[in-house]
């Protein structure tokens, strides 16, 4: 099966970068981890869905959504516990990934450019240390992958949730910066 020209209309590619943070926290993992349970409430994408949908007001919506959210502002929508799975290999090690966010967090950045949702949800991993010695939270920076052309009011919203999941691993792991 051939794709005809006329059906593609263009592909472009653009490099850019983003930045890893990694928290190397003395804590352990189970300590980590239960503070950001603690911190960051709970709901599904088609909770999330279904309480935007129906024609209900934005005024309903915000109200259903902070019903939801945690301490943090943050909900947990999906985990997957890699250190599970990988005990079929021989691994020994927790490691958990973590995909939360808030649409009333998303929607500051989606308002200015639409493709900001290819990283909003925002994705963690707290990876026990060799040995059980503490533990690791890796985070991508959310303006660094949402950013890659100027826009200025973008930027600023997808600062505000930087500083916002830095805060939340902060608590977490026990590990402040300026």
């Amino acid at each position: 099966m051939t794709t005809s020209t006329a059906a593609v209309k263009e592909l472009t590619r653009r490099a850019y970068q983003g930045q890893r943070l990694k928290f190397h926290s003395k804590r352990s993992f189970d300590e980590v981890l239960g503070t950001l349970r603690q911190l960051v409430g709970n709901a599904t994408i088609k909770q999330v869905n279904e309480h935007g949908s129906g024609g209900v007001t934005r005024e309903q919506f915000e109200k259903r959504i902070h019903a939801l959210e945690g301490e943090s502002g943050f909900m947990l929508f999906f985990e997957i516990d890699h250190g599970q799975w990988m005990q079929a290999y021989g691994a020994r090690r927790k490691v958990m990934r973590w995909i939360l966010g808030n649409p009333l967090i998303a929607i500051t950045m989606l308002e200015h450019d639409i493709r900001a949702g290819l990283f909003a949800p925002v994705e963690l991993m707290v990876i026990e240390n060799e040995g059980g010695n503490g533990c690791t939270v890796i985070y991508d920076l959310p303006s660094s992958l949402m950013v890659i052309e100027e826009n200025p009011p973008l930027l600023e919203a997808a600062q505000a949730l930087d500083k916002k999941l830095l805060a939340l691993v902060s608590r977490a792991t026990g590990i402040w910066t300026s």
